[in-house]
């Protein structure tokens, strides 16, 4: 884990390097001042010559001074090595994530994604930024202040050992008990993130159901769950400061009481008595600053586990070391097939499929609700691979090709339709980047779009919001579909598609596809059977086994899934209740 982290550090690794270097050295002149301030009173003000403390006053400025620099450039590098960090580390996640298979994406909830990109990444830069600074400064300024009290003197400096070692037990008992619990709370952010994010995206279905007081009270369980493990990890933290304000208190009191005594027994000067209080509060505010590191440490130990799982997260799916980058035809082959999302699942979605489907064929895909149809035509474009058994497009194994070659001649129009904020035209130029607006109109012709595009008062420049709420489900998948057509695939594939629109329109649809993609291959999933019955053949999935493969006509004659469902839907009964 924290190799895979330390290799985001990249291009801030001088900047990364100078912080400490700096923070040394204000350190030491820091250091150096009660030292100078000892010399000041016992040469100087004690002895009446202000010759001397006009010369320890100046060294005593410049000291100061330097140590001024020297704390702006620690700062202005750290600043720029945790800033920097933390960008590469939202890049290396995001671009990881690209790189998923669906089965990658599937371990991760979005939300949790949303969480380790923001706040799992602010903590963590948090804590980098006190490492670079505090972590070197805190540890060297209480090493450099106990030598310089044993130099000054070694008996009053005993006092000083004793209060580390009793802070240090404090803060390890501390941090022992609030560490685990910091780990269930960034878990709990995900369960608010995802509340927010869900009752957001769905808050037409919140309004309509009126399940507001649901989603308040649904909510705020899961803001008092994050309330409740941070108020107990903050009640064991706040021990930390009246500890450290007892041992701070106490080791003055001590130093003054011996102290006096020394000097009155003048094995101490006043210069070194003053020099010593400078150097307890140091060191103690030293302890105070580590202190302060090990909660950052054990809030950030989590969020960088977290990070850490995204970013070695390797792909499922890869690029052969050969791969193909030509598509001969848009033929399909399965060749005994058998798939499962997950490897020990005790079933597969997909059992022993054997099909063959020319180039140019369309092909309608029926089956009832959870029988693997998306998951069948998932596996052409190799969103997802095969447990069992090879699928061939163009007459290779899908798993021989460039994905990005594969994935641009096997147009996918998913079950969910999907668009992002831009102009129409932005969005179908997902399909080919440098599509002219013609192509675009072309595209939008054959998917029965323009047909509303026109009225619309900017046309193909009317601006879409995140996912296309201004526009109609019917006119979100008739954009999709167009996007589809403009990459002028070998394959399409509408995965229920078309569920949205009238009968009318999708006959329309289906027509240009006739006329203006024939050497196209056509794989239409659909629950209604006037969508496929004009189909060269159509398949019947039944639990994930090939029911039937055969025409609408012969179908009717031999498979009684295929007519059941006909009957149902002529008769004009629901397609998972069929009439009697």
């Amino acid at each position: 884990m924290i190799k895979t982290l330390f290799r985001q550090i990249g291009e801030y690794k001088r900047d990364s390097i100078l912080t400490p270097v700096f923070t040394a050295l204000e350190v030491l002149m820091e250091i150096l001042i009660p030292f100078v301030t000892a010399s000041i009173i016992d040469k100087g003000i004690e002895a009446g010559d202000m010759q001397k403390v006009c010369l320890y006053g100046t060294v005593m400025l410049l000291l100061a001074f330097l140590s001024l620099f020297f704390g702006i450039q620690a700062g202005r590098f750290g600043a720029s090595a945790s800033t920097g960090f933390a960008c590469n580390l939202r890049d290396s996640m995001y671009e990881n994530i690209q790189t998923f298979s669906f089965s990658n994406i599937d371990k991760f909830s979005t939300a949790g994604l949303v969480t380790r990109m923001t706040t799992d990444v602010t903590n963590l830069q948090n804590a980098y930024q006190m490492t670079l600074r505090i972590a070197v400064r805190a540890p060297l300024m209480l090493i450099c202040s106990m030598i310089m009290c044993f130099i000054i003197n070694v008996q009053l400096s005993m006092v000083f050992l004793v209060a580390l070692i009793f802070l240090s037990c404090a803060l390890i008992f501390i941090m022992s008990r609030t560490t685990p619990l910091f780990n269930q709370v960034f878990s709990k952010y995900d369960d608010l993130n995802a509340s927010v994010q869900e009752n957001v995206f769905a808050i037409r279905v919140v309004k309509a159901f009126v399940r507001e007081d649901y989603e308040n009270r649904k909510f705020t369980t899961a803001a008092e769950n994050l309330y409740r493990l941070f108020v107990k990890a903050e009640s064991l933290l706040a021990f930390n400061n009246p500890m450290m304000m007892l041992v701070i208190y106490g080791c003055i009191i001590l130093l003054s009481w011996f102290g006096a005594h020394a000097i009155v027994g003048g094995t101490l000067t006043t210069g070194n008595l003053t020099s010593l209080f400078s150097y307890v509060m140091s060191m103690m505010m030293s302890l105070m600053m580590l202190s302060m590191i090990f909660v950052m440490l054990s809030m950030s130990a989590a969020s960088a586990k977290r990070i850490a799982e995204v970013l070695e997260e390797t792909p499922d799916l890869t690029d052969p070391e050969k791969p193909l980058m030509t598509i001969e035809d848009g033929s399909i082959d399965f060749n005994h097939v058998s798939f499962s999302y997950k490897k020990d699942a005790n079933e597969d979605t997909l059992h022993d499929i054997d099909l063959h489907i020319k180039a140019g064929e369309t092909i309608g895909i029926i089956g009832g609700i959870g029988c693997g149809k998306s998951s069948l035509v998932n596996l052409i474009s190799r969103l997802y691979d095969v447990s069992d058994g090879t699928v061939c497009v163009g007459g290779r194994d899908v798993r021989s090709y460039d994905m990005e070659t594969l994935r641009n001649q096997v147009a996918v129009v998913l079950q969910k339709n999907v668009l992002f904020s831009g102009t129409i035209l932005d969005n179908l130029r997902w399909g080919k980047e440098d599509a002219s607006r013609e192509e675009c109109r072309e595209v939008c012709r054959q998917a029965c779009a323009d047909e509303f595009i026109d009225r619309l008062p900017d046309g193909y420049d009317t601006w879409l919001e995140q996912g296309g709420s201004n526009v109609s489900g019917g006119q979100r998948q008739r954009l999709c579909i167009a996007r589809a057509l403009l990459k002028r695939p070998k394959v399409l594939i509408l995965d229920d598609s078309t569920s949205a629109v009238d009968t009318a329109t999708d006959a329309k649809i289906r027509e240009a596809f006739t006329k203006k993609i024939p050497g196209t291959t056509k794989l239409i999933i659909s629950q209604r059977i006037s969508s496929i019955e004009n189909a060269d053949r159509i398949l019947v999935l039944d639990e994930g086994r090939v029911s039937g493969f055969d025409t609408h006509e012969n179908l009717l004659k031999t498979n009684h899934i295929y007519h059941e469902i006909y009957d149902a839907q002529v008769q004009g009964g629901d397609f998972d209740n069929p009439a009697a």
